[in-house]
Order: C-alpha cells, then sequence, then structure tokens
C-alpha cells in the first residue's frame, strides 16, 4: 500500500493519523491495516487509552503461547532482547519466523505499538522495584548530566523500567516543594494550564478565525477541556518547583472549587451521601474492569465535578474500606462496598 492510501485508508480507525510520522505510518500499514479491517467486520472498534484486565490477560496469554512455540526462556529475552547479547540472533530469528507481531496482537483491537508497550511494561522485572534509595537518586542525576534523556541507556545502568526513571528524575530534577502551595506557585499554575489550553484552542481554530478576532476574543471551551489529556510535563516546567502529579493534583482541586463554587460536597452528611450513590451507581454498572467505567457520568453523583476528583474519591474509599483490596478483581471490590460498607454508611447517615 503506498502511503497516501496507507493514510486514508488508516484515518477511518485513527482519526489522527495525519499527525504521525511517514515511517510510523508505513509500519501501521503492514501490522494494523488488515487486522483492523478484520475487527472493523466483527463490529469491534479500535481501542485507545488504558488497558483492560482481560485485555492485559490476552497479552499474558499470547506471550505465554509464543514462549511455548518457540521455546524461548522468558518474556524478558523475548520483549527486552537486547539485554541478551549472546542470544540476540537467535531471539530475533524465531520472532521472524513465527510471526510475532501476529502473535502478539492476536485478539486485542489496538495498535500494534501500543501493545507492544504494554507488554513491556507488564513482564519488565525492572518495573516494580520499589522505592528509590538515596544513591540511587544521585546515580539518576548523574546519568542523566551524562546522557541526556536518553532513558533506554540510563534504565540499562540502572536496572530500572525506562518509564521508572524517567518519572523518577522528574520528580528529582529541581528543587521540588512538597509543602502547601504557594500564592506565587498556585499563579504560575494557572497560567500554566491557561497557556497549554488557549494554544490548543487557536490551533483549531486557526483557519476559521482573522488573528485580530483571535487575539481579542474570550475562548469559551468545554469543561472536559479543561482537564483531561493537558500536557503535564510542559504544565511542570512552566510551574517549576513542582512534579506533574503535583500540578494534576491541584488542578484538580482548583476546579473542583470552581466547578462546585466552593461548596464541600464530600464533608458531613453530604460526604455520607455523595459514597453511598457513589456505591450503588458502581454496583449497578456491573462492569468487570476500573478501565470500563464511565467516570464523567459517575461525577454527577457527586456534583459537577472533574471525573479525576471523583476517580480519586474512589481510591480512597477501596483503600480505607476493603480489606486486601491489592489482590481482589475491581467487581469484587464493588461487591464487597456494596455489601458490607453501604448498610454502614445507610445507617450512619
Amino acid at each position: 500500500v503506498d502511503l497516501d492510501t496507507a493514510k486514508q485508508e488508516l484515518e477511518e480507525f485513527i482519526p489522527h493519523v495525519r499527525s504521525i510520522s511517514d515511517s510510523s505510518i508505513r509500519k501501521m500499514a503492514g501490522r494494523d491495516l488488515a487486522r483492523f479491517k478484520q475487527f472493523k467486520k466483527q463490529g469491534i472498534a479500535v481501542k485507545f487509552g488504558r488497558f483492560s484486565q482481560k485485555e492485559n490477560n490476552q497479552i499474558r496469554k499470547n506471550v505465554e503461547e509464543f514462549l511455548l512455540i518457540t521455546g524461548i526462556d522468558s518474556a524478558e529475552k523475548l520483549l527486552f532482547t537486547s539485554r541478551y547479547p549472546e542470544d540476540k540472533e537467535t531471539i530475533n530469528r524465531l520472532k521472524a519466523e513465527h510471526l510475532f507481531c501476529e502473535k502478539l496482537s492476536e485478539g486485542i483491537p489496538r495498535p500494534w505499538r501500543l501493545i507492544y508497550y504494554r507488554a513491556r511494561k507488564m513482564f519488565d522485572p525492572n518495573n516494580y522495584k520499589g522505592r528509590y534509595t538515596k544513591e540511587e537518586k544521585e546515580k539518576l542525576k548523574k546519568y542523566h548530566a551524562l546522557h541526556g534523556n536518553d532513558w533506554k541507556k540510563i534504565s540499562e545502568m540502572m536496572s530500572r523500567s525506562n518509564l521508572s526513571v524517567a518519572m523518577k528524575y522528574s520528580e528529582i530534577k529541581s528543587a521540588i516543594n512538597y509543602g502547601p502551595w504557594s500564592k506565587e506557585e498556585t499563579q504560575k499554575l494557572r497560567r500554566a494550564v491557561e497557556e497549554v489550553i488557549r494554544k490548543r484552542i487557536e490551533t483549531e481554530d486557526a483557519n476559521s478565525l482573522s488573528s485580530s478576532k483571535k487575539s481579542h476574543r474570550e475562548i469559551l471551551i468545554d469543561s472536559e477541556k479543561l482537564y483531561q489529556k493537558l500536557p503535564w510535563t510542559e504544565i511542570e516546567a512552566k510551574v517549576g518547583t513542582r512534579y506533574w502529579r503535583q500540578c494534576k493534583q491541584k488542578w484538580t482541586t482548583i476546579l473542583t472549587n470552581k466547578m462546585t463554587k466552593g461548596q464541600q460536597l464530600y464533608r458531613g452528611t453530604k460526604g455520607l451521601q455523595a459514597k453511598i450513590n457513589l456505591i450503588k451507581r458502581l454496583y449497578e454498572m456491573k462492569v468487570e474492569d476500573a478501565n470500563e467505567v464511565n467516570w464523567k457520568e459517575l461525577s454527577n453523583t457527586i456534583g459537577d465535578v472533574p471525573k479525576a476528583y471523583v476517580q480519586a474519591k474512589f481510591y480512597k474509599l477501596k483503600v480505607s474500606c476493603v480489606p486486601f483490596w491489592q489482590k481482589k478483581t475491581f467487581s469484587e471490590i464493588i461487591d464487597y462496598l456494596f455489601e458490607k460498607k453501604l448498610p454502614e454508611l445507610e445507617e450512619k447517615l
């Protein structure tokens, strides 16, 4: 398939395809297009965003089956071949012979590249090594000074995952403040968020308004745009004294106060009622995985609040009320809250 035809055909499944590099589009035409068409015939849409438990299980199954077929020792050897230079040639030959790309993505309606990244995250033994020691933090600073943002190289030197070292460096790269937010920091955060939202809206509107009108008009935007898919690392850089997760949490708090006009929605009897409504709605949804929950719709059970606020409240509820919640499935957590916690909350109310 030539490049223009590939772009045209992929656009049906991936609306933002024209913003992707040509080399990536060529790979997607080879790895994804036929799969996407198959899924379309079955009435299954291509998915993005967080992977569900069902999809994670399918990745595990695909990896385990591929290891059985090829006799490769471990998932780490399969997905992190460069860590095993002496076996690299053999592993790559087996991957080509047994169609690794097709086998890994079997039954998962997503771009192959995203499935591959997810598999690497799931099977990387360097991904779950607990807190960083002081010595590791110093090493990370030193390696970054030498190699910049080459996270692949740094992760190998530190025996941590790429994502882990990149996120940790984001936290420690400057004098990060962990105390209460100052007025100045809050203003910087507001300005930073406004800048990125304005830039995004003005780029979208570039063809529909003259620049003179654009610079003077007030931008009216959907509330979703105020908190969904904001570039938090860019905002972190503009704020300067907080890392991205702190910025995101603070912005959610600011938005919640604005949207609720400062009402205490989650305190006293209102708080009890909100917890009751939240548990009931989650139970009624009968979903198997947190990724299938429509959090925006759920936010109305508490009030007009950002969905991140509801997710945070649910997290607090399960951690404080459900024993051994880490070992339970999402539906088991909801059943426990409904059967054990709900009567207690209703009595208290």
